[in-house]
Parts: C-alpha cells; structure tokens; sequence
C-alpha cells in the first residue's frame, strides 16, 4: 500500500509522473485550485485587514473529499503543484483545507517533468514560500476589490451585466486607444520611384539591376517632372560599398515570446497556445511554460552542442549563456525548451507536434553561429539631377543558425525581396530599361494582434507571463473587444511609367486589403473605456498597473506585507466609487443632430441590448423611437445622416403571394419578413438597399432549403424526420432523437419512430432542442 502521497494539479501531469514513482507513491489530482473567493460575496473583510474569505468550489468538494481520505491514509504528503505564485497558493490551499501538519507534508517543485528532475525534487523538498502565496492573494483580493466595486458603478452608468478588471480595463484602453489613432489619421500620398536599369556582368550577360530613389516625390507634376528629366540622362555607378553583416539567433522562448511567434508562425490565438504548452508540459514534452526567463541549464546546452555537431558540423556551434531582461522577471528559472533536446520529434496532435517543433528549433538555434551576409549598397546618380537611385544587395554567405530557424516579424515590410547584384564597378554606365512613379499613401498604425498585444504588454510592465492568456480571453468574452473583418479602403493610385521616351500615366484600384485576426474595440468597449478613464485615471494609468506589479514581485520577495499594499490602494480608490455613483447623466451618449421632420434630438448611445439611435428623450410626451445600429457602425462614428437612415426600417417592399413583404433589423441583425416567416439577410448585405427581387429569391431559398430538410412527417403526432448537419433524425416533444445508422429514414414507420423516441429517452441520450429567441 503507497505511503506517500502525491498532489499535482492535472490528471495528466499524475499520469505522467506516477510512471517514474514507485509502489510506494499514490500520485493524485487537485484538478486546479480547490478553493476560491465566495463567487456572489465580496468575500474580503475591509475592516479587518482585508482578511478573505474561501470556500472550497461546488465542483472540488468531492476531489477535496478523496484527497483528505487519502491524506489520512499517508506518512508523507508531497505538494507537487507548479513552481510559479498561483502553483504555491495552490500548495498553500490544500495544506490548509486538508489539514496537513508541517511534519508529515513537504513541498516540492519542478521545471520539467522528468524521472530525474521528479528524483532530485523528492530529494530536496522545501517549505511552502508564503511569501509567493501572499503574492498571489494580493493579486487576487485587490482585483476582487476592483471587480466588485466597479462593477455596480457600470450596471447604474452604462448598462447592466457589464464588469471590470484591473488589468483587462488598461488592456481594452491600449486597443481603444489605437483604434482612435486609426480614426484620426490623414494619408498623405507621396510617388515612389522604382527603376530596372541592365548591365553587363562578368560573362558578358545582360543582367539586370533593380533600385529606388532614395527620396520620394510629394505631387504628381514633381515626379512628372523627374521622369521627363529621365529621358535624357545617363545613369554611371557613382559608388559601391561592400560591407559584411551578421544575425544573431533570437534567445530561447519565455512565455511571452512564444505566444507571439506561436501567433505569427501558426496563426494560433493566445490561449490555445497556452493551452497546448501545458499539454506538452504536462505530458514532460517541454519545460514549464510559464516563465519569463531565457536561461538554458547546463545539461540543456551541453545536449544542444551534441546536437548541433552530430548534424550540422561544429561549425554550427556557438554556445550562448542569455540573459533575462524582462523587469520584474520572477516566474520559473529556465527558459521554455524541449524536456529532450535530442528529440526533434513527437508524437500527439498536429497542434502540439507543430508547436514542440518551433520550441525545437528556436532552443537548437539558440546555440547556434551567427549567419554571416554581405550587404552590397550602389549608387547611381542621373545626370541632370541631384536625385540617386540605390540598389542593394543582400548574400548570404554562412547560413548560421537560418539553417534551422528564422523569427517572424509583426512588421508589414513593402518589399521583403533582396536583390542580387551583378558584379559592377565604379563609373560604369547603366541602360536605362524602365523607370515608374507610382503613388503610395502612408498607412495607419496597424491594430493590434494578439501577438503584438501581448508584447505591448510586456513592454509597460502590465500583468506577468500567467496573466496574458486570460486577460486577452476575457476582454473579447465581455464583448469589450472583438477579432473582425476589416476591409480597408482601396484609393485610386496614379501611375508613371517611363520605357524608350514615352512617359504613360495610368490609374489603378490597390488591392483591397482585408485586415483579419487583429483587435477592434467593440462600442461598449469604448464607452467602459471613456467612462473609467474620466472617473478612475489612476485605475486607468499604464505606469499604475505596472507599480501594482511590481508592489507583487516585492510582496513576493518578502520586502513588503501584502496587506499593506491593499489598505493603501482601498483609501485612494473607494472614494472614486463613491463620486462615481453620484455622477450625473449614464455614460456612452452622443448628440448627433435634430431630426428635422419631427424636431426632436437625434442620439447615438449604449442600450441594454447593444448599440443603438435614439429619436426623442425620456421627458417628452411621446415615447422616444429607437433603431439598432447595423453591423460596421458604431456610436463614436454614426452621422446623423445615416442615423436617420436606421429609421426607414422596418421597410415594405411590396406584396408578394398576397402577404406583405418587408425587411427590418432586429436584435439578431437584418431579416426579411413574409408573414410568418423570418430569413435572416446574409453577411455584408445592407438592408436599406435589399429590393423587392433580391427579397422574393431568399425566401425562395428557404422554402427550398427546408424542403430539403424534411424527409417525413407524421402530423397527428408531432414527429418530423429531418435532415440536419450530422445526418438524420428524428424530431418531437421539442427534443432531437438520432436514428441508427443500420436503419434508412425515409423507411422509418411511425411505430419506428416511436420505439427509437422510447429507447434513447432510457438511454438519455435525447437532446433537446436549442431555445430560438425571435426576432425583435
């Protein structure tokens, strides 16, 4: 019988580390936290020194209940729970609801999850830090204090069910306040001139030479004027310069870095990163993923340099100690890496074998030589101006570590092709083959993406390499923020085209660009964000946030009492919640305008389901009028031209079958109506400009769509046999009942219907049908 007892987190990890334990270990699962602040009580006793109050969560109470039968039964109890604050304060939680005694409970941690790390941690157990469990209920209590003061304030100011976070309300401010940059930015158009000139090269071939002008021009008539200038002159090499380059591999992934490569490369959102990771980890795959430090341990490097050499040749090598440069860096102590470096390779899901494999490669190549270039800049000048071309040219002349792995960029370059030259010289004239002027309009800064938040976070210091993943998943679950399609606006460009002596303008549609992936603020958003900001700056300052954090790392190194820290925060923000309550008008509403049949103000604001504008006000005889505002509008931008516009619906447009036909948009977005049928308008469909005809063909394609859909029907009953996503089945008594693959649907009788209904409610396997809210 075991006389050890072993508490991790994970079933997975227990899984994993029970096969290097012997007989005499029992390894168990906490699943998580066991205990949590009350979930309806604030549950922080302000009076008495902030002192919280836990209880052991619904779901855990019979996971607590065969670990306390468990402990019982042991000598020793080892808490095994990651090394990081929330790991300790799990460790803490468990001595504390299990009633461990300091003399038979030890507290051991772990970077990977290896025999011989498992080993060497048995070997030297500590004491539970509670220097890191203060940390971690600091944390916790003052963004309990945040969340359940504010809260209330916005359910009275902007509208109910809304909520607030000390580190998600400067999160949405960073996206809220890029989205105004975006807004307020003028494109200025500048011509861009491109020339292909040829050359003979060592073989007497013609080759060709791609360069630029080094300045650009800022109307049209001054890069007309160039080109005719062009025409005539000659283009001789006034300067060549060869110089060598090197690059240098990026340092091994923290927590961070990897969720913006794994973003960049993979196209994987932050929490399915973080998510995988803690497979892998779990699994002993990797190294424990939540770290900000780039440290390699010495066992780690010397199965890199073996690596290396074995496959690459020791040239390859470069042994590289790096070190951590993050402020406040205080996570684990070893970079995230490969558990073995001398496997490449994994088995399990694609997505884990696609994210070990740029661990992989991005630790191997860490521990790599630079990759040497050589970058060739020539100069050509045109008589008759004091403008220059420059082509350059870029070879790669030792690949290095770009033998294994490149980074990604979050930068959008204009042109990532690198020339090759020829060999040229000094004088040497040029034929001139092609010269173009094309207009480039200057782009807005770019929204963020998840990658590039999560590095913007990083660099002001708000939250820690735990907290990036949740806070980026909560503020778009609140609907403060939202990853959408945007189409960019396409502007004409002119064009110049210089061949032989003939100077041919042209006009162009770009490309239309779609911006997918990247961070919008929702209207809701935007206003919870103005709101805090007016009323808590200091909640709302990035420079505050990360003080906050950095009051933790101190609380974590013992400097400081972590009660302290919250008495002193509490005095200086309450007072704000109380002013706040006392404020006058609700927040997030924007006068647009008079309407000019009825005279009455036009407004653009929050209502309880969503953006909407508004006709009248609350004091007037009549009741005001509202219209929801459709998909792409939004209250910071709406005119009052295209507010009034929201009115026009619900719209007839005509008689079709004896039966009105209209559209209208409702809480669910647009729809046509035809008596008593309902057919939502497709994506991107306006429906101020839907016709009568395009009206009449969606509702032809719903009869067909559900004609298709029933198979069989027996009235009298109720029982229909549908065709759905999955397959067949059956539908009554508002449940969905699935039919035997053995068995044909459209043969079914009723008494088959009825039998099958009888044998999956036994099994309880019937599922009952989602609930329709209908249309507004």
């Amino acid at each position: 019988m075991p006389t050890n007892l072993v508490i991790v987190e994970s079933p997975a990890k227990a899984k994993t580390i029970q096969n290097f334990l012997g007989k005499e270990f029992l390894v168990m699962s906490s699943f998580g936290h066991i205990r949590d602040l009350k979930d309806k009580e604030f549950s922080v006793d302000s009076v008495h020194n902030f002192q919280p109050t836990y209880e052991v969560l619904p779901d855990k109470k019979k996971v607590v209940t065969e670990l306390k039968k468990a402990a019982k039964q042991a000598e020793l109890v080892w808490l095994a729970s990651d090394e990081d604050r929330e790991g300790e304060a799990i460790a803490w939680h468990l001595a504390d609801e299990l009633h461990l005694n300091d003399a038979n409970t030890r507290r051991i941690v772990f970077h990977e999850i290896t025999k011989q790390a498992i080993l060497q941690s048995i070997e030297t157990p500590r004491k539970i830090d509670m220097n890191l469990v203060d940390a971690q209920q600091a944390r916790r209590v003052l963004d309990r204090i945040v969340g359940f003061e504010l809260s209330p304030v916005l359910w009275r100011k902007v509208k109910p069910s809304l909520s607030a976070g000390r580190v998600q309300s400067v999160t949405v401010r960073l996206i809220v306040e890029r989205e105004r940059e975006i807004q307020a930015f003028v494109a200025e158009a500048s011509y861009r001139v491109t020339a292909l000139f040829t050359a003979k090269d060592e073989q007497g071939e013609t080759a060709t030479v791609k360069a630029e002008l080094k300045n650009r021009f800022s109307t049209y008539d001054e890069a007309d004027a160039f080109l005719q200038i062009c025409k005539e002159a000659t283009f001789p090499i006034e300067h060549i310069e060869t110089t060598p380059a090197k690059r240098s591999p990026a340092a091994p992934f923290t927590t961070s870095t990897l969720q913006q490569e794994a973003a960049r490369k993979l196209g994987f959102p932050v929490a399915l990163t973080m998510r995988i990771a803690q497979q892998l980890y779990e699994s002993g795959k990797i190294t424990y993923m939540r770290t900000d430090s780039v440290n390699l341990s010495d066992l780690a490097l010397n199965t890199a340099k073996k690596e290396i050499e074995a496959t690459a040749g020791a040239q390859y090598y470069k042994r590289r100690k790096y070190q951590t440069k993050t402020k406040g860096a205080q996570e684990a102590h070893e970079a995230i890496r490969p558990t073995y470096l001398n496997q490449p390779q994994i088995s399990g899901t694609p997505q884990e074998k696609r994210l070990y494999d740029i661990i992989y490669k991005r630790t191997i190549a860490s521990q790599m030589a630079d990759a040497l270039l050589e970058k060739t800049t020539v100069t050509i000048g045109v008589s008759g101006s004091s403008e220059k071309f420059v082509a350059i040219g870029e070879v790669i002349k030792f690949d290095g570590f770009l033998r294994v792995y490149a980074e990604s960029s979050d930068e959008e370059p204009e042109d990532a092709d690198t020339n090759r030259l020829p060999v040229l010289t000094e004088q040497q004239l040029l034929t001139r083959k092609e010269i173009t002027a094309q207009e480039r309009f200057a782009q807005h800064p770019p929204r963020y993406t998840e990658a590039s938040l999560v590095r913007k976070l990083e660099e002001l210091g708000i939250g820690r390499p735990s907290t990036y993943a949740p806070t980026i998943s909560t503020i778009q679950n609140r609907n403060y923020v939202e990853k959408k399609e945007i189409v960019k606006a396409t502007p004409q460009v002119h064009i110049l085209t210089l061949k032989g002596n003939t100077i041919t303008p042209a006009v162009k549609a770009e490309k239309e660009v779609i911006e997918k992936g990247k961070l919008s603020p929702t209207d809701i958003g935007i206003v919870v964000n103005d709101f805090l900001i007016e009323h808590f700056p200091s909640i709302m300052s990035y420079d505050f946030t990360a003080k906050v954090e950095e009051e933790f790392d101190d609380i974590a190194a013992g400097k400081t009492g972590w009660t302290m820290q919250i008495d002193y925060f509490y005095m200086q923000f309450h007072p704000h919640v109380e002013m706040a309550m006392q404020a006058g008008k609700k927040a997030g509403e924007r006068q647009l305008g008079t309407d000019p049949l009825s005279g009455k103000p036009v407004f653009a604001k929050i209502g309880r389901y969503g953006a909407l504008a508004q006709i009248g006000t609350a004091d007037d005889e009549e009741k005001p009028r509202f219209a929801s505002l459709q998909a792409g509008q939004s209250i910071e931008t709406i005119t009052l031209e295209e507010a009034l516009n929201l009115f026009k619906l619900p719209m007839s447009l005509g008689e079709y079958e004896n039966e009105p036909l209209t559209v209208a948009v409702g809480r669910f977005g647009p729809y046509i109506k035809h008596g008593k049928v309902f057919v939502s308008l497709p994506k991107g469909e306006n429906p101020l400009e839907v016709t009568e005809t395009r009206a009449i063909e969606l509702l032809l394609n719903k009869r067909e769509a559900d004609k298709n859909r029933l198979i069989k029907s027996f009235d009298e009953d109720n029982i229909k046999i549908l065709n759905g996503r999955f397959g067949a089945y059956i539908a009554a008594d508002n449940s969905n009942y699935k039919i035997p693959k053995t068995m044909e649907p459209g043969a079914l009788s009723l008494d088959d219907c009825k039998r099958i209904i009888a044998e999956e409610k036994a099994k309880g396997t019937a599922k009952k049908k989602p609930f329709k809210k209908k249309k507004a």
